[in-house]
């Protein structure tokens, strides 16, 4: 059967999984038409994508860049628009049929929200969507019939496990962490780590905003709390496992205790471009695994008392309501003051706790609820930060 080709939004084209997913474009010129880029800051690549790609709009985020990437792609034919809510505007538009969404953080909810109420399929790289609304967000794409296909290894490792086996219950899945760069690490060890080893990951080359993640465990705690609004799962059907070679990308176990597990070189092309083509698989040169390469496979538990933030995530599923929503918001003000050198490596955890303690907790919330409780969380953490410079 031949491949129905794609019309595309890349929200986040810069970053790390918007370059890889061009990637997966220009590999492929014959199944993907792109309509879209858009970018927070990184005008010069934006420009060059652009000059490659040819799209409809562009759009960058940071309105001060804005004449100098109008002046660059209006003489090609190419609409240029500036500002966050002209990200949520073009991706209503007819042309497309499917938007990723790669942006960093919170600034992915809205954009998201607008292109699922515009009925677009959703290729899902912004995990933080389903972690602050994910309740709000399941109901509209069930409501409008969309589609949201994961991107992240796990999610996708979850989904491509389940492919032939949607009628089988899940008794539980296994999201596999690397463990990261401080992985066998004691609290007193990580007393005074620094940005320059945190940002060092094994085995993923990531943004900086998602390798801290990674290296504090609270990437894997988001995804925690993605996989639970993905899957439809309760807390306890979830278990994370540290498996350092980073091979397993995630497993299911059904009913009957059987256990399907999907493998592969750490590589985001391969989900990404998975995202965008199920149920097709499209022929692909990523680099092949050996198994000779690697003899031995192995997996161990997660340290929650040094690694808090993943138990943080498992408390805001339990707790349910906005919870999650706090937790976000709260740890992207902690990254962002860790990058600074204005906290240490385990303050970002306790200011994470005291946000959750002391931010509104609201059970039952609407959208406007959580965007005023992430402007809330994030001005408490701001302070939090002031004090403890």
């Amino acid at each position: 059967m031949k491949f129905p080709q794609k019309h595309l939004a890349i929200l986040g084209s810069t970053g790390s999984i918007g370059t890889q997913a061009l990637d997966v474009v220009a590999a492929n010129p014959d199944s993907f038409i792109v309509e879209i880029l858009t970018a927070q800051n990184n005008a010069e690549l934006l420009i060059q994508q652009a000059a490659q790609f040819r799209p409809n709009v562009v759009v960058i985020a940071n309105e001060d860049l804005y004449d100098k990437v109008f002046d660059a792609l209006d003489p090609l034919g190419i609409k240029v628009y500036a500002g966050s809510k002209a990200i949520a505007d073009v991706v209503q538009m007819d042309s497309i049929d499917t938007v990723l969404t790669s942006m960093v953080g919170y600034s992915g909810l809205i954009p998201t929200v607008k292109a699922i109420e515009a009925g677009k399929q959703i290729a899902l790289a912004n995990k933080e969507t389903l972690v602050v609304a994910g309740e709000l967000v399941t109901a509209l794409a069930q409501k409008k019939g969309v589609s949201i296909y994961p991107v992240d290894s796990e999610h996708s490792a979850i989904f491509q496990c389940l492919v032939g086996e949607f009628h089988n219950p899940i008794e539980k899945i296994f999201l596999t962490a690397s463990g990261g760069p401080f992985r066998g690490k004691t609290r007193e060890e990580l007393l005074h780590v620094t940005k320059a080893q945190a940002l060092k990951h094994p085995n993923w080359s990531m943004g900086a905003k998602i390798t801290i993640d990674s290296a504090s465990l609270m990437n894997k705690g988001l995804e925690v709390i993605e996989a639970k609004w993905l899957f439809g799962l309760d807390v306890s059907q979830i278990e994370v496992v540290v498996h350092p070679q980073s091979i397993i990308h995630s497993m299911v176990q059904f009913e009957d205790g059987s256990i399907k597990a999907q493998m592969g070189l750490p590589d985001m092309r391969l989900p990404i471009q998975f995202a965008l083509t199920f149920p097709h698989r499209l022929p692909a040169n990523f680099p092949r695994f050996n198994f000779a390469n690697y003899p031995a496979l192995t997996f161990e538990q997660p340290d929650l008392k040094t690694f808090r933030n993943l138990q943080f995530a498992f408390d805001a599923i339990e707790r349910g309501g906005n919870m999650a929503c706090i937790v976000n918001a709260a740890n992207e003000i902690a990254v962002a003051a860790f990058l600074r050198d204005e906290i240490g490596f385990l303050e970002m955890s306790d200011l994470i706790e005291t946000c959750m303690q002391r931010v509104t907790f609201i059970k039952q919330p609407t959208l406007e609820d959580y965007i005023e409780t992430d402007a809330e969380t994030r001005k408490l953490a701001e302070n939090w930060v002031t004090i403890h410079i």
